[in-house]
């Protein structure tokens, strides 16, 4: 059995939490080892590179990492415009994972299949504690490894395991077969340049995500003739994705409500209210949708924006305790609930909400909502600085939790690239953190990524 002293933290995702919760591990003297399934750090990012965040580079950058490029001569971008994700990767991820202090300690093409404690299962209770992780590890070209930890930081995110179609919380039949087909796209899809023009796209969701793939369709369609665009929602009414219009504190959350609106009464958008989708037809390069009511919609391509889930088969030998509505962690879960809270009303939280009975395990950024829509990257930022100040023995800083959030409902949004630029333009007068990797509504930024990391 190998020391737990002498072993690193393990850091699951390279994704900006993950790469925050390694730098605040070096500044406590701790080792990281961050363990990143894609080929490049920040890789779930990539798939939404083409949106603009509504949140302005000032809160979208963690502490440590900043004190860290900066330490090797990195200068921050400009901290009131508003990035691309491609931009969150460039400008920031793949600096910081450049620096001499991390190259060296991050793998990638590294996925982690499994976590369970060295040399006992998740029945075995005596001296569990004390024995060392075990994080079976997937390499690039089919090598399988088995690394030993002191302790495991999941910021794994939930990007590639998207919520199916069903509103019964389970796929439907034929949507295996039209996601193997591509006829149901991924949540994020570059309409502009993802073969969608002069074709019929149905959106499903009623989320901001859902919002801005609509407009983003619309604006397609006005310099494409034949493209035609649909949208599906389970609720009666608009009126929730419509927003407060000229009554929203955010005036580009208003903005998107309010042009959404205008799409769907100039025609320009079909609307398909109390639409419960339950079968999808394959025929050639089309797909038929049909719902629960007796109707259906033929159309060319679905865009899915029905929100993401946490990946907990790994966990599977882990003691864990999750809320048994969001899959978070039990203590966290009724903090984030989405039905009460958005993303400006969850309160700051950190260590002592996030432990799990595995001791030294957490669950950290997008991964810790679970299927909640609410995440901010700064709140992720906050989360591991207090784990890894736990971790360290420092419990006071563990317990002094701090975070100012904004009440929006919506972390970023469709915002103008004439506004996007401007140094004060009104639509980026509030602090608002980013969201990564949820397509449930609270992400997008351009007129046209939440959500994993």
């Amino acid at each position: 059995m190998t020391s737990k002293e002498s072993l690193p933290v393990a850091v699951i995702g390279a994704g900006p939490v993950g790469l925050a919760a390694a730098a605040h591990l070096l500044e406590r003297g701790l080792e990281p080892l961050v363990l990143e399934a894609g080929p490049t750090v920040g890789f779930a990012i990539r798939s939404w590179g083409h949106v603009r965040v509504f949140s302005t580079w000032k809160y979208n950058l963690d502490p440590a990492s900043v004190r860290l490029l900066e330490r090797n001569g990195w200068e921050a971008p400009r901290p009131t415009a508003l990035p691309y994700g491609s931009q969150i990767v460039s400008d920031y991820l793949e600096p910081l994972a450049a620096t001499p202090e991390l190259k060296d300690r991050i793998r990638t093409g590294a996925r982690v299949v499994a976590v369970a404690r060295q040399g006992m299962d998740k029945g075995r209770s005596k001296g569990r504690d004390q024995a060392p992780f075990l994080l079976r590890v997937e390499h690039d070209g089919g090598t399988v490894t088995e690394v030993p930890a002191r302790a495991v930081i999941d910021t794994s995110g939930t990007w590639t395991t998207p919520a199916p179609l069903g509103s019964s919380g389970l796929a439907v039949p034929g949507e295996a077969e039209a996601r193997a087909a591509r006829l149901v796209t991924g949540p994020l899809p570059d309409v502009a340049a993802g073969g969608f023009a002069g074709r019929r796209t149905l959106v499903i969701g009623s989320g901001h995500s859902a919002a801005n793939m609509v407009l983003d369709l619309a604006r397609l369609a006005r310099v494409n003739p034949g493209t035609e665009v649909l949208w599906a929602i389970r609720a009666a009414s608009p009126a929730r994705a419509y927003g407060g219009g000229d009554a929203d504190q955010l005036p580009a959350r208003g903005q998107l409500g309010a042009r959404l609106r205008t799409a769907v009464d100039t025609g320009a958008v079909q609307l398909l209210t109390n639409f419960h989708t339950a079968s999808i037809d394959v025929d050639g390069d089309a797909v038929t949708v049909h719902a629960a009511d007796g109707r259906s919609v033929s159309v060319d391509r679905v865009i899915p924006a029905t929100g993401f889930r946490p990946d907990l088969a790994m966990l599977s030998e882990l003691r864990l305790d999750l809320d048994p509505a969001v899959e978070a962690p039990r203590a966290l879960g009724p903090l984030i609930d989405p039905d009460f809270h958005s993303c400006g009303t969850v309160p700051a939280h950190g260590a002592g909400i996030l432990a799990q009975p595995e001791k030294d395990f957490y669950l950290a950024g997008m991964k810790s909502y679970g299927r909640a829509p609410t995440f901010l990257m700064a709140t992720g930022y906050e989360q591991v600085r207090s784990i890894v100040a736990a971790l360290a023995g420092d419990t006071e800083a563990a317990d002094a939790v701090e975070l100012e959030l904004p009440e929006t409902g919506v972390c970023s949004t469709s915002v103008p690239d004439d506004a996007a630029d401007a140094a004060d333009g009104s639509c980026c007068s509030a602090p608002v953190p980013v969201t990564i990797g949820f397509a449930t509504g609270l992400q997008h930024g351009r007129t046209g990524e939440t959500a994993p990391v």
